[in-house]
């Protein structure tokens, strides 16, 4: 039954969100000033099937599991060629989008397709995520890592939003990953989130830090984590130089988030060009550093 209503959730949030993917372009090729980029596909994911893991059953030596939701558009969700061999690290897993089961953590992070056939996969590639979770495994042997991948590509901040589609299955995934890591203590140990293109406009920027405290707040207080990191990414300044000032006054405003929220953090990606021929979405060279750098901005905000 829990499998057969995540698929039915997850449909629905596919058929609200559609609307808003074409419009903001985010996932479709399409610049959010609605001027046509080339469109570019991700190829589809590598088999093997994923492979299944119960969260807590801990691989020898480690002795507790860190969870951490992925929030955000199709920046967050991925979109870079993925590599020919998934990984296999069994001190990185992830929750499926799909059944809400635990696997090896691989890319696609966000595959909508199902585990052992892929059926129904869509443009889903290299997001930050994995590298984050990698980079926090090799700093502490002791630690699994359990990704939560929530991110819908084109969705606008109204989306999550307390009350909203996405944040209200964000909220339910958090609270299903915590019960199932239970007899390991498992708990969630930041969220981070890569959001911005869909709202990168003029009627939508003077609203933006105000709606992005609200989401903060909301979600620490529905998980009962006052204190819960929470980290930012720019988005990607990957237009040409005429085209750029809303995606830069977006910039300024997640910029400026640690001033206005305690707690929180933003990576800087700006120095990051690469992307997967579209101006849009980053390549997985600089997901790969993206998800680096978060790992950085989360250490600096748990250390002592």
């Amino acid at each position: 039954m829990r499998v057969t209503a995540s698929v039915a959730v997850f449909a629905a949030l596919v058929m609200a969100t559609s609307v808003v993917v074409r419009s903001a372009g985010a996932d479709n090729g399409t610049a959010p000033d609605g001027r046509r980029e080339r469109a570019v596909r991700t190829p589809p994911p590598t088999r093997p099937p994923l492979e299944p893991v119960e969260v807590a059953n801990l691989p020898a030596g480690v002795e507790r599991v860190e969870l951490f939701l992925l929030l955000g558009q199709s920046n967050m969700k991925g979109r870079g060629v993925m590599p020919d061999e998934p990984k296999r690290d069994p001190r990185v897993i992830m929750m499926h989008l799909r059944d809400d089961r635990w696997y090896l953590a691989r890319h696609p992070l966000h595959l909508t397709g199902d585990a052992t056939s892929f059926a129904g996969a869509d443009n889903a590639g290299v997001g930050p995520g994995l590298s984050f979770a990698e980079t926090l495994a090799a700093r502490d042997p002791k630690v699994r890592i359990g990704l939560v991948p929530c991110a819908v590509g084109g969705s606008s901040i109204r989306l999550w939003q307390k009350g909203a589609k996405l944040y209200d299955e964000a909220v339910r995934r958090a609270k299903l990953a915590v019960e199932n890591a239970a007899p390991v203590k498992g708990r969630i140990r930041g969220a981070l989130w890569l959001q911005g293109e869909a709202d990168a406009k003029p009627e939508a920027l003077p609203d933006h830090k105000t709606a992005l405290l609200r989401t903060i707040a909301d979600l620490r207080a529905d998980l009962g984590l006052p204190d819960l990191p929470f980290i930012a990414c720019t988005i990607g300044e990957l237009a040409e130089p005429d085209r750029l000032s809303d995606k830069a006054a977006m910039n300024a405003i997640l910029l400026a988030l640690p001033g206005a929220c305690r707690g929180t953090a933003c990576v800087d990606a700006r120095d990051l060009k690469g992307h997967i021929g579209d101006r849009v979405h980053f390549d997985a060279a600089s997901q790969t550093e993206i998800g680096r750098r978060y790992a950085a901005e989360w250490i600096k905000l748990v250390q002592p």
